[in-house]
């Protein structure tokens, strides 16, 4: 592609995005796999130039000086911001060659070279950090001191995290295979079983990903997954499966031994998930639709060695990976995401034995989410006390337990700012009676 085509493609994408609440990653996804004539340098700066506007759209607009900027202003404010070009070579791009974008306007112009002049110094607290006034008022109270350390690392890029398949490999064994190659490969620093590598790389296309050797997962959830503490043997239920990366880390942690089931309501996510699963030889895992008064379900009462639900949330926790979401999401979003997940909690709850677990996680680091939803639990279900994380972990991990927000909190929480992993929740708790 010509420098311009590539351009007027960021454009397309960059408004087809602000226009609709599809996920940035899903509009690319669906974009290029339309268009497999283009290449993959071609590939990777499209996508570099989409991830940069996004991940600074609210300084962009700001700097631009309107509310609603379009498209072609968002990709000229950062060229002249983010890459530091010149107003006429920014003008040699929009030239109206072939496939190329239109010249810009005076008045295009002139807001070009505004959005150049403006210190984000300045900028009003939301928009330097690249947050809703409303969200950023909620980590305020949540983090206190700490809060503009916390949502400030949301705006660095995440890492490439692998999670080791330990029914095919151990991880000296991938770290060794993926440091022949040149690739860097370190353990994570936390997880028993992952590795992350410095850059990210179209890692689909590697000989063992496709052999199911690994799985692309942050470190945050397969802690989740390790928490869950699946034994050989046992019935293990994924409420909220979706495409299956916590359901592929338990199904290792049980040796294909026992009774695995992974829900969701959606077809299509799980069929995902069995592609993975077959991917990766899992043999011990069944997929079931499941609804909302679902029948199958109410028959499984007490049965369930562990119940995992990884509920439905904001997803503020992976903002690092998704900074389009942010934009995507409002306080009567919260409210109705809150009632879910309250939901799903009672529901599993009725599936849990007699001194067996549930475990509840989001990728989430607002408290009304996390702790609140946890003690909430609690004050609806007597049966049910919580697990201190902090007694699980040197059972399953040799890292020191994370530094947490509550010292004393029974529940786990970990942050971009404190840990370098998405934002996460995790909350055990034992059926007592």
């Amino acid at each position: 592609m010509t420098p311009t085509a590539r351009i007027q493609t960021v454009i397309e994408l960059i408004d087809e995005v602000l226009a609709t609440e599809r996920p940035a990653d899903g509009v690319l996804s669906a974009y290029f796999r339309a268009r497999r004539f283009i290449g993959a340098k071609d590939r990777r700066e499209i996508s570099n130039q989409i991830w940069r506007i996004l991940r600074y759209r609210a300084r962009l607009t700001w700097a631009l000086g309107t509310e609603a900027p379009t498209g072609r202003l968002l990709v000229a404010a950062n060229l002249i911001c983010g890459e530091s070009k010149s107003i006429d070579s920014i003008s040699g791009l929009f030239s109206g060659a072939k496939n190329g974008p239109l010249p810009l306007s005076v008045n295009e112009k002139r807001m070009v070279l505004r959005a150049k002049n403006q210190n984000t110094d300045v900028a009003p607290r939301s928009v330097k950090f690249e947050c809703p006034e409303w969200i950023l008022k909620k980590i305020d109270v949540d983090f206190g001191d700490e809060a503009d350390k916390e949502i400030s690392a949301f705006g660095d890029e995440a890492g490439l995290d692998l999670r080791v398949n330990t029914l095919k490999a151990t991880r000296d064994e991938v770290l060794k295979s993926l440091n022949s190659e040149g690739l860097d490969a370190l353990p994570t620093s936390l997880s028993p079983i992952g590795i992350t590598l410095p850059d990210r790389i179209a890692i689909g296309a590697h000989a063992g990903f496709q052999g199911g050797l690994f799985e692309v997962q942050d470190q945050a959830s397969q802690i989740c997954a390790q928490l869950v503490e699946a034994q050989p043997g046992q019935a293990v239920i994924d409420i909220c499966a979706g495409a299956g990366g916590k359901t592929l880390a338990i199904a290792g942690s049980m040796v294909n031994k026992g009774r695995l089931v992974a829900c969701d309501i959606s077809v299509g996510r799980l069929k995902r998930n069995k592609k993975r699963l077959r991917r990766a030889g899992v043999h011990n895992a069944t997929l079931r639709i499941i609804e909302e008064h679902d029948k199958w379900l109410k028959r499984q009462a007490g049965v369930f060695d562990r119940v995992l639900v990884d509920a439905p949330c904001s997803g503020t926790g992976a903002w690092r990976r998704n900074p389009d979401a942010r934009w995507h999401f409002s306080p009567e979003s919260l409210e109705n995401i809150i009632a879910t997940q309250d939901g799903l909690m009672d529901r599993a709850a009725a599936l849990v034995k007699p001194s067996a677990r549930l475990i509840y996680a989001t990728c989430s680091i607002l408290a009304e989410e996390n702790t609140a939803r946890a003690e909430a639990f609690l004050a609806r279900n007597s049966n049910f006390r919580a697990h201190p994380i902090n007694k699980i972990w040197p059972r399953i991990f040799s890292s020191p337990y994370p530094q947490i927000v509550t010292p004393d909190s029974p529940f786990l929480t970990l942050t971009p700012a404190r840990h370098g992993t998405d934002g996460f929740f995790v909350a055990i708790f034992d059926r007592v009676s």
